[in-house]
């Protein structure tokens, strides 16, 4: 984990709402480098996750088939 997010291009996930439970990734960062990052909207200045792209794409994959099953 990082707090670094100097010339990354934040974008919001299209699933999170607008209650504030968001996060965002860095599309290009994980296409220049392998790495996802991932942070908490809310706390822009706040820790970012960075994820192997294998690891993030079985991730996704697992929300939209729905595999990950349901709180």
């Amino acid at each position: 984990m990082t707090t670094e997010t100097t010339t990354q291009q934040w974008v919001k996930s299209s699933y999170s709402d607008n209650g504030g439970s968001c996060v965002e990734w860095a599309p290009h960062t994980a296409i220049t480098t392998g790495i996802v990052p991932v942070r908490d909207s809310k706390n822009t200045t706040g820790p970012v996750l960075s994820i192997p792209a294998a690891a993030f794409s079985a991730f996704v994959t697992g929300v939209k088939s729905g595999d990950l099953g349901t709180v």
